[in-house]
């Protein structure tokens, strides 16, 4: 009997071994790397230096480093509602019968598939304050458009709305897959009591799409604060800074300036704040749904 539990372990080992060491190799040992490196001074040409808590007393007086955590909540704040709710009423009107509703869901999940750098390279293009579509179409309804990617009062309004054209599908295919899942006869025990479209929505749909809900939450919470592709290709953290985040300062201060140690403390910081927030809203839905 032993043999033959030893003969299974085995044939495991033999089957997951190549994951694992790469799991090892790609994941687990760069986390590690990383945490090590928080504690430590490390310019790529020289070996890393043991400076303990320095980097993270630095990241407490770095001003860029809380003007691009301010930045990143702004992005979360005003992302993260918008999607949600792009996300729910896409979803609702997809669930019903509507004609070529196929067509409309792949449509819709169309720009969740298309590269980053493609999607913020066209919106790029409709955004310029002389050429683009969206102030020409204003202009045709008498508004003059603002500068957007050039202006540092509309440049993080642009990140936000790009993004949420982008990641609007995705929700909806969550909240879709939650709406699919409900049984049809609260909705007809609503109907019999006269309850309207509107009281329906509010008292059968969205309580009983509770955790789908809180899943799409979660997760464009998470996605929120690892915030780049847009940032980085739409304005490089500009106009003026207004639009630097957490993950494009982590990405300079690695790369462009060779200070690894002082980003693996940034990062580690992100990570404290992804974790702490995910933990936060998991202990909510277990209370709310």
């Amino acid at each position: 009997m032993y043999e033959r539990g030893a003969r299974r372990w085995l044939v495991l080992a033999l089957f997951l071994g190549p994951s694992l060491v790469g799991v090892v190799l790609f994941v687990a040992g760069p986390i590690v790397a990383s945490l090590a490196l928080a504690f430590s001074s490390w310019d790529l040409l020289t070996p890393p230096t043991f400076v303990g808590l320095r980097n993270f007393e630095r990241l407490s007086r770095d001003l860029e480093f809380w003007a691009a955590l301010r930045h990143t909540v702004t992005f979360l704040a005003g992302y993260v509602p918008l999607v949600l709710v792009a996300g729910l009423a896409v979803a609702v009107a997809l669930n019903g019968r509507v004609p070529a509703r196929g067509v409309f869901r792949a449509v819709y999940f169309l720009p969740v598939v298309t590269s980053w750098v493609a999607v913020a390279l066209v919106w790029q293009w409709l955004l310029n304050p002389q050429f683009g579509l969206v102030n020409a179409w204003l202009a045709q309804v008498g508004v003059q458009g603002p500068a957007w990617l050039f202006d540092p009062n509309w440049a993080m309004a642009s990140v936000i709305l790009t993004s949420i054209w982008k990641d609007t599908g995705y929700v909806m295919v969550i909240l879709l897959a939650g709406l699919q899942g409900i049984p049809r006869v609260y909705y007809e025990a609503a109907d019999i009591d006269g309850a309207s479209r509107a009281q329906q929505l509010r008292h059968v749909t969205v309580p009983l799409l509770a955790p789908a809900i809180f899943f799409a939450l979660t997760i464009s919470l998470i996605n929120s604060f690892q915030v780049f592709d847009q940032v980085y290709v739409m304005t490089g953290g500009g106009p003026a800074g207004a639009t630097t985040v957490l993950v494009e300062r982590i990405v300079k201060q690695a790369f462009s300036f060779s200070r690894m140690g002082y980003a693996s403390a940034m990062s580690w910081v992100l990570f404290v704040l992804i974790f702490a927030t995910t933990f936060a809203f998991s202990r909510l839905q277990r209370r709310w749904t």
